[in-house]
């Protein structure tokens, strides 16, 4: 894992996302892109501001700020305060700098207590296909050791699909347990693990339930992960409990970081 990226909100728990983030990127000898990414703005006519150079110099002056508050470790950090669209602004930045794995606070700007994940986390996990690790609020980084992979269908056929998960677990010496769920939706072939995933995997749980959120939460204490890995597809685990692409902790709250891969297929 070369290159990690870590898009910065307003929220109060920037800080700590951001020293999570560098702790991480420390452990893997990885590169740090530290983003903030401001949306375009149109004048009124006959306007002399020049307002997106004020909204630039302002959002680079905030990460410069940030990043001097935080204890960076020797890590090679890069800042950049972008203009666009959020998700193809984010895209764009992972194509360039061949971005592995994009690390997201649940919350970047939101302040309802009740809400698990804000609507510009959650956009960034329901609409962009960059691996992401969703990391609680105030976590203090530490390595996985135990990870919980949850599916409804082990069929890969992607290439370079499952690479975040096979890095981390390389680089924590951790054990990845695979629960699959089978849902409605199950179809003959779906627990069949190809060569790459049987190579991962040092244990399987089988259930049955109506959704592979269900599974988890059926499953999630009794083997006690430090790390839930899930898949993001059309019908995946956060697929029944978006609400306008926020999560609400009445539906689901963890307090152990999230990874999301981008579909298996």
């Amino acid at each position: 894992m070369k290159n990690i990226l870590v898009p910065i909100g307003t929220s109060k728990n920037s800080l700590s996302h951001l020293q999570y983030a560098i702790d991480f990127a420390k452990s893997f000898s990885a590169k740090l892109f530290v983003v903030q990414i401001y949306d375009f703005y149109s004048p009124k006519a006959g306007t002399m501001i020049n307002v997106d150079a004020i909204l630039a110099k302002e959002s680079k002056e905030n990460l410069d700020n940030l990043v001097a508050q935080a204890d960076t470790k020797g890590v090679n950090i890069i800042v950049k305060s972008l203009k666009g669209e959020l998700i193809d602004t984010l895209e764009l930045v992972s194509k360039a700098a061949d971005i592995d794995l994009i690390l997201i606070e649940p919350r970047t700007n939101s302040i309802k207590e009740e809400v698990f994940l804000g609507k510009t986390s959650g956009k960034i996990i329901k609409r962009s296909q960059i691996p992401a690790l969703i990391v609680p609020e105030a976590s203090v980084f530490k390595p996985a050791k135990n990870i919980l992979m949850a599916v409804k269908s082990a069929i890969t056929r992607k290439e370079g699909v499952l690479e975040p998960l096979k890095q981390v677990k390389a680089h924590f010496d951790a054990t990845v347990e695979l629960l699959l769920v089978k849902t409605h939706y199950y179809n003959e072939g779906d627990f069949e693990l190809n060569d790459e995933l049987k190579s991962l995997v040092s244990n399987t749980i089988y259930t049955e339930n109506s959704t592979t959120f269900q599974g988890v939460l059926e499953h999630y204490r009794e083997h006690n992960p430090d790390m839930l890995c899930v898949v993001r597809r059309k019908r995946g685990f956060f697929s029944k409990i978006w609400e306008k692409n926020e999560i609400m902790k009445q539906d689901f709250s963890s307090n152990i970081p999230v990874l999301v891969l981008s579909g298996l297929k």
